[in-house]
């Protein structure tokens, strides 16, 4: 199937200009990206899609095994990048899609340029050698049993607290509404690889240079996280933003694109 189908790729910007790729994070899709994308249009070739489950990707594409794991995903960020002939790419990932890049620079390093990870996290879990991810195991099971239950109620309670910047409950909303157009059964699925699998061995092997743009008072991903990242990803650029929560392309647009600027 071509990708332009299951992944309802879009293309736009400078068609000669270094590709930028957006890849959304766990619940959303291509449209989170509208308020950063059109500052980079004028220069770089555009390219966005949605993650299959995501959006408006084929569902019938999903496949349980393949997408068992992230790195189902990185192949598919890397069959779009066949696709389209994409070299040089710079590839900007949010939350979950962070790791995924990093998954498929790790695969195919000579196809990018640079990374920027927005929001990273290799591992939620804290785990018994000191590492600090944010979450017990008893939470993330907890997260899931009652994403498992009642998909709607968990978008509606959650989506806020991810968000974050609760004085504009209207961004709470839309990531709730976002939630909500994603197919729930897919949904859960992609919650349980997201926030059960652990990466950290992937950082170490990175060659391509990363911008890791962590927020503040980001309870998805907090500080120590990000510290963490940056310290085992060689190369990395760690930029803490004044936005907060864990949604700065939507909540901190403008500071989110001024942060990838300086990096570029």
């Amino acid at each position: 199937m071509e990708t332009t189908q299951r992944n309802a790729v879009t293309v736009t910007g400078d068609p000669n200009g270094q590709p930028m790729m957006f890849s959304h994070g766990f619940g959303c899709d291509q449209n989170m990206w509208r308020f950063v994308w059109p500052a980079f249009a004028d220069a770089y070739r555009i390219v966005l899609f949605d993650h299959v489950g995501s959006g408006n990707s084929d569902l019938s594409a999903y496949d349980d095994q393949a997408y068992s794991t992230l790195d189902g995903y990185a192949r598919d960020v890397l069959d779009i990048i066949h696709e389209y002939d994409l070299h040089d790419v710079i590839f900007v990932g949010h939350s979950v899609s962070s790791i995924i890049g990093v998954l498929a620079a790790n695969q195919e390093p000579e196809r990018f340029d640079r990374l920027v990870l927005v929001g990273p996290s290799p591992r939620y879990i804290d785990d018994d050698d000191g590492y600090v991810g944010g979450f017990a195991r008893s939470d993330i099971e907890d997260m899931l049993k009652s994403l498992d239950s009642n998909y709607l109620g968990w978008s509606r309670t959650m989506a806020p607290v991810i968000m974050g910047n609760p004085e504009h409950p209207e961004l709470g909303a839309e990531l709730t509404n976002s939630f909500c157009r994603t197919d729930p059964e897919i949904a859960a699925k992609f919650a349980r690889v997201t926030f059960l699998s652990d990466n950290r061995e992937d950082l170490p092997k990175l060659r391509t240079p990363a911008l890791i743009m962590q927020c503040s008072d980001d309870v998805i991903a907090p500080a120590v996280v990000g510290d963490y990242v940056h310290r085992h990803a060689p190369g990395s650029t760690l930029v803490t933003m004044n936005a907060t929560g864990h949604c700065p392309n939507l909540s901190a647009p403008a500071e989110t694109v001024a942060v990838i600027k300086a990096y570029l």
